[in-house]
């Protein structure tokens, strides 16, 4: 609907951008609408233009800092592919983090990667601790701590992400047929069955699964590929498989 309504007046509103897309911008081309360049005195009016332009789009030191933070969510959500709807989210997060004054004495940049990292947890999307501090400047530790602050301070209730949610993106990774993917989906909804997800961790249960459907339909994958899609260790795939196997009787050969 806003789509509709703004069609000859520019893009949809968007919280990515500190003035939320609503500024203009003068181009560097130095020509006039009908293309043909500027003189000299003229270069030299837009010039003066252009530079006044860019000082009051950015008028303070709020604004300053909100539009570095909105550039670094950008920047981290290119570098892990992440959907338009997680940036956005995210930088709704981090606004309402600046509007209460939760920013200050904290790193920019551990509050930018902990909000896209609760973004991705509130829609849904698995991505782990590990993958965000990868991919932006920032420790796994400061990340997380930084998590738990947003949580507790903006009172947000994120549920805890299920295995099933891993496995689409660990099937996608490690390029498996759409048949090994529905088997681990069974195979998981079984071990819930079974109580066996409780109290482990969702993306090890859901490495395992992946290993043990990829060997039932014949297309296997090594557990130390498995393990370094899913930022697990070998180990912990071994163990989780074990109880897969006991408690759920396949018949495996090693």
């Amino acid at each position: 609907e806003q789509r509709s309504k703004r069609t000859r007046v520019g893009a949809p509103l968007t919280y990515t951008i500190h003035d939320k897309g609503l500024s203009t911008t003068i181009d560097w081309h130095d020509r006039d609408i009908y293309g043909k360049s500027l003189s000299p005195g003229q270069k030299a009016q837009v010039y003066r233009l252009r530079k006044w332009q860019r000082r009051i789009r950015v008028s303070d030191a709020t604004e300053r800092n909100l539009a570095f933070a909105l550039s670094e969510i950008t920047k981290i959500s290119n570098n892990l592919n992440l959907p338009k709807n997680i940036l956005e989210t995210a930088s709704v997060i981090y606004r309402k983090a600046v509007k209460e004054r939760l920013i200050r004495g904290r790193s920019i940049q551990g509050v930018t990667s902990a909000a896209l990292y609760l973004a991705c947890r509130q829609c849904g999307l698995p991505r782990t601790l590990d993958e965000i501090a990868q991919a932006s400047t920032v420790n796994k530790k400061e990340v997380g701590r930084s998590y738990r602050f947003l949580i507790r301070e903006l009172n947000y209730s994120i549920p805890p992400l299920r295995p099933s949610q891993y496995i689409t993106k660990f099937s996608n990774q490690l390029t498996m047929q759409g048949k090994v993917e529905e088997i681990a989906h069974k195979i998981l909804a079984s071990a819930k069955d079974l109580k066996l997800t409780s109290g482990r961790g969702p993306t090890g249960i859901a490495a395992a699964a992946s290993y043990v459907a990829s060997v039932l339909t014949g297309e296997r994958k090594t557990q130390r590929e498995i393990a370094e899609i899913a930022q697990v260790t070998e180990v912990t795939i071994r163990n989780r498989y074990k109880e897969l196997v006991e408690r759920m009787m396949f018949q495996i050969s090693l």
